[in-house]
């Protein structure tokens, strides 16, 4: 049975909700039809507060379906704005914890790579020198814990590219675990990928309060149960 959004809450005020997303859980609607967490929250809201008619929901950001973890919504359209201002300006820090195939080299590491989106596939390429519309991509990990066959990532994000995570990884050979789009042998029982955003840091946009919010981790995966 799926949780209930009032249940997966990280942090809630007059401006901005912030929930825990599950994997597999669509944010956004798309041609599925299935119902995305942008309109569970709006339902919560409307319940929880009474509020007849349309509610303000915006989305400031996205996570990709198979992947589980933070996403930020504004509450109020001024809220909305300032958000999508400090996003635009990268004036946000977002750390991702994942479970990647084998062990990497080195414990921690800069990656950095050029990455094409395909539209029609919904995947990236990627590049080790700069071509053609490819974009820079960047990020940094380094290696938490390391179990028998996988290791767990903390990684921290220079850039936002399409699918930078996963397609930076598998290109260094340690593909995330279930993500069969990017390499890796067989999905997860769930139908998720072990990627998850774990914290966010950022300046509340009325307030003026920095915010630094933590997600629990997923357990519809067993090897979480080994973090």
């Amino acid at each position: 049975m799926e949780i209930p959004v009032s249940k997966r809450i990280v942090f809630e005020d007059n401006h901005l909700i912030v929930v825990n997303k599950l994997a597999g859980e669509l944010v956004q609607g798309d041609f599925t039809g299935d119902e995305p967490l942008l309109e569970k929250v709006r339902s919560y809201i409307q319940k929880k507060y009474s509020k007849p008619g349309n509610v303000f929901t915006g989305l400031v950001h996205r996570l990709d379906r198979p992947t589980s973890g933070l996403v930020v919504f504004a509450k109020t359209s001024k809220a909305l704005t300032r958000m999508n201002a400090i996003f635009e300006k990268r004036d946000v820090d977002k750390v991702y914890w994942c479970i990647v195939q084998g062990i990497p080299q080195k414990e921690e590491d800069k990656l950095t790579h050029f990455l094409v989106k395909d539209q029609k596939r919904n995947k990236s390429q990627y590049f080790f020198k700069a071509q053609g519309k490819a974009k820079k991509a960047v990020l940094s990990y380094k290696i938490l814990k390391k179990l028998d066959h996988y290791s767990l990532l903390e990684i921290k994000l220079e850039t936002g590219r399409h699918h930078q995570i996963r397609v930076q990884l598998s290109a260094i050979g340690h593909p995330i675990k279930g993500d069969l789009k990017y390499g890796f042998s067989r999905s997860n029982r769930d139908g998720s990928i072990c990627l998850h955003a774990k914290k966010i840091i950022f300046v509340h946009p009325v307030s003026g309060d920095t915010l630094e919010l933590n997600a629990p981790l997923p357990t519809g995966e067993d090897i979480w149960k080994h973090i």
